[in-house]
């Protein structure tokens, strides 16, 4: 049958989001499967393939395919949206360890990137994310100080945002962001569950008070398995 090959991909994606097949189970060989499926190893590749490309298996060279965690978290790119915010909108159990809170003068990347002198001082915080048990986002926030004058340990626990906007009365308009995938370095498997994952995705924050005030660098780096980035494009008219 031509599209055999879709009725292993849909045994299998069923298996997996029905959760019969957990996360990291290693799925028969090629050779196994084709003799379940009374078809070609061509055809059992194609299926694997299909899987692969549409993010339920990860295939290692040597090794064979291996479950991936399908309830990926929607991470909106074009939002700008607090941890706690998101947390509570995915209604997952979360919390947040504070690992640094220093008041210092930014590095020359730092300033650059705040577009300040190196005089003035800001907050840099290193926050893990934790939700569902796993810790799986490592937050590297830079804040000018002149914009939030007190910050606490409490205060970086829960919400810098929520802080912010109604304590100190100031409004966060917008955001520019970069996503790139970098090599995971011994930071993030230091305070990350990183699982051996050789890469991390890494978004860079730039992000805006409502009088164009540029006011906090953040570099987030999360666990490539547990996040998809979402966005809503709509093409433009020509007419």
């Amino acid at each position: 049958m031509d599209n055999i090959y879709l009725t292993i991909y849909q045994d299998f994606v069923e298996q997996i989001e029905q959760g019969r097949l957990p996360v990291n189970t290693r799925l028969p060989s090629e050779n196994e499967l084709a003799k379940m499926y009374d078809t070609s190893r061509e055809t059992v590749r194609k299926a694997l393939n299909l899987l692969s490309q549409n993010g339920y298996i990860h295939k290692i060279k040597g090794k064979g395919s291996f479950v991936l965690h399908v309830n990926k978290l929607d991470f909106p790119i074009s939002g700008l949206i607090s941890f706690k915010e998101l947390a509570a909108k995915m209604g997952k159990q979360s919390k947040t360890h504070v690992i640094s809170l220093v008041l210092t003068k930014p590095s020359i990347y730092i300033a650059s990137q705040l577009n300040i002198s190196r005089s003035e001082e800001i907050w840099r915080v290193i926050r893990v994310r934790e939700i569902g048990g796993e810790k799986i986002i490592l937050d590297k926030d830079h804040f000018r100080q002149r914009i939030i004058p007190p910050l606490s340990k409490e205060i970086c626990e829960d919400s810098i945002y929520e802080y912010l906007e109604q304590t100190l009365d100031n409004k966060i308009s917008f955001a520019k962001k970069i996503i790139t995938i970098e090599e995971t370095t011994e930071e993030d498997r230091k305070h990350l569950d990183h699982n051996g994952y050789p890469v991390i995705v890494v978004v860079r924050n730039y992000v805006y008070l409502d009088n164009n005030t540029l006011f906090q660098y953040t570099e987030s780096r999360h666990r490539p398995d547990k996040f998809r980035f979402v966005d809503f494009a709509r093409r433009p008219s020509y007419k």
